[in-house]
C-alpha cells in the first residue's frame, strides 16, 4: 500500500498531541511543527466520538503515520489555532489508492 505523495500536501502544520485531561485542564504533548499537510477550509457537519454533531471548518489530509489524537490543538498554516475534533485512518489494501489520515477540526 503507497501513502499518499509528499508531492501534495502543500501546506505545513504544527501538531501538539493531546495527553488528557488533568486537574488544571487538557494536557499537551510538545509541539510537532512542520508537519507536511493539505488544508481544505470548508464548513461540514461531522460527528464526534460521542455522537455529538459539530461544525468543521478545516480539513486536513496527511500521510497515514499521522499522530494526532482526537482533542490535539492544531496550528494552521494562516496561523489560526484549533482543535482535531475527529480522526480517521483511510486504507483501501490491495487497491491502487494511497494511505492517508483525515483530521477535522473545529
Amino acid at each position: 500500500m503507497t501513502a499518499v505523495p509528499a508531492w501534495t500536501l502543500r501546506h505545513r502544520i504544527t501538531i501538539e498531541p493531546y495527553l488528557g485531561d488533568t486537574a488544571y485542564g487538557p494536557q499537551y504533548g510538545p509541539p510537532v511543527p512542520d508537519v507536511p499537510a493539505l488544508v481544505a477550509f470548508n464548513i461540514r457537519t461531522v460527528r464526534t466520538r460521542e455522537g455529538r454533531e459539530v461544525t468543521s471548518t478545516a480539513q486536513i489530509i496527511a500521510g497515514p503515520n499521522l499522530e494526532c489524537p482526537a482533542d490535539s490543538r492544531i496550528t494552521l498554516p494562516d496561523g489560526r489555532t484549533t482543535r482535531a475534533l475527529t480522526v480517521a485512518r483511510h486504507t483501501a489494501p490491495g487497491l491502487p489508492v494511497p494511505a492517508s489520515t483525515e483530521v477535522s477540526c473545529e
